[in-house]
């Protein structure tokens, strides 16, 4: 699915930060020498100590990842240790300097918040452990690919909001929308993307308006609790925008509990591809999830013999992602984690 950022948010600097990092991966970072150089080498050999450092484990996706590292530990011959930082960002740094402390050789981090990261992405280069970024990103104002990690894993957050919200313009048939939004954490590279990404494509929209937007941290209680009370606040809404699917499910449990009808009279889009999310798809509650796979092992054990076979990583490995709906949610909910 093609990436476009033809809107006024190209003008943003996380969009010109993906944008970026997508040239630079289309050129091959031929035109940049000496980048890949700063970064610590990876001597090729039979196995390697690999950390996994988890933010978290309480949500589907983020479960489904780390399994998919740790299936693809025997076939890669990794030594793999994982961690869970259970939603901390602090744990998340002390899980790093952990792995570094044992002398692992290469590490990959989804980190949960973008600035605070950058220290344990910092510290481990120093230490001469190569790291991976996965599926979320740290602030590349301080901490560029290539240069102080070797590459972000994962899909465009930004074109997964513009999709999400394009599928919403095409299938509204009411006079307005009011929009309520459930954002991730705070902080997070993926919840400001979708954010930005579904927002701006609103913004041109005549019919639609986002009336409330409140984090609901990408959990599913979360997400219900903060849709009970936007819900009491604007009993106007029409439309709820997720930026997960824990949160969306949860959203869906308010306000059937209020007596809304989602689907109905409310008309539900999300992110990520559940198969509780292609369920709701199938029973009629929620209109669209655009996928992110949570499925990085073999594209990590890919990327970390390529980077030790000493070929230049691309600063942007991306992930493909697909769209659920009505049309396609049951050909795929036996495949969905």
């Amino acid at each position: 699915m093609p990436s476009t950022h033809h809107s006024p948010t190209a003008r943003h600097p996380r969009t010109r930060r993906l944008a970026g990092l997508a040239t630079a991966a289309l050129l091959g970072l031929s035109s940049m020498p000496g980048w890949a150089q700063q970064l610590p080498p990876l001597e090729q050999k039979d196995s390697y100590r690999v950390g996994f450092a988890q933010m978290e484990s309480n949500n589907p996706w983020r479960i489904a990842e780390t399994q998919s590292f740790r299936d693809i530990a025997p076939e890669c011959n990794w030594q793999l240790t994982v961690t869970d930082a259970a939603g901390s960002a602090a744990k998340q740094v002390a899980d790093v300097d952990s792995m570094i402390a044992q002398g692992v050789d290469a590490i990959f981090l989804p980190p949960r918040e973008e600035k605070a990261l950058i220290p344990a992405v910092m510290k481990a280069r120093a230490a001469g452990i190569p790291v991976f970024l996965v599926d979320r990103i740290v602030d590349d104002e301080v901490a560029k690919a290539g240069e102080h990690y070797v590459s972000f894993l994962g899909s465009d957050f930004i074109e997964q909001g513009r999709i999400a919200a394009q599928w919403l313009v095409d299938n509204f048939e009411g006079d307005q929308a009011h929009i309520i939004e459930l954002e991730g954490t705070t902080g997070a590279s993926s919840a400001n993307d979708r954010k930005e990404g579904f927002d701006a494509v609103i913004a041109e929209q005549d019919n639609m308006e986002i009336i409330a937007s409140q984090s609901g941290d990408f959990a599913r209680d979360t997400g219900r609790q903060v849709m009970e009370t936007l819900l009491q606040a604007h009993p106007e809404v029409n439309v709820v925008y997720a930026h997960n699917d824990e949160m969306i499910i949860g959203a869906i449990q308010a306000l059937e509990l209020a007596g809304r009808t989602p689907g109905e009279d409310v008309l539900l889009v999300s992110i990520d591809g559940t198969r509780d999310a292609l369920q709701a798809i199938l029973d009629g509650k929620l209109g669209v999830s655009v996928e992110s796979s949570p499925r990085f092992g073999p594209m990590a054990c890919d990327v970390l013999n390529r980077y030790a076979a000493g070929e230049t990583i691309e600063p942007w490995v991306r992930v493909e992602d697909r769209v659920f709906t009505q049309d396609n949610a049951a050909e795929h909910i036996d495949d969905a984690y």
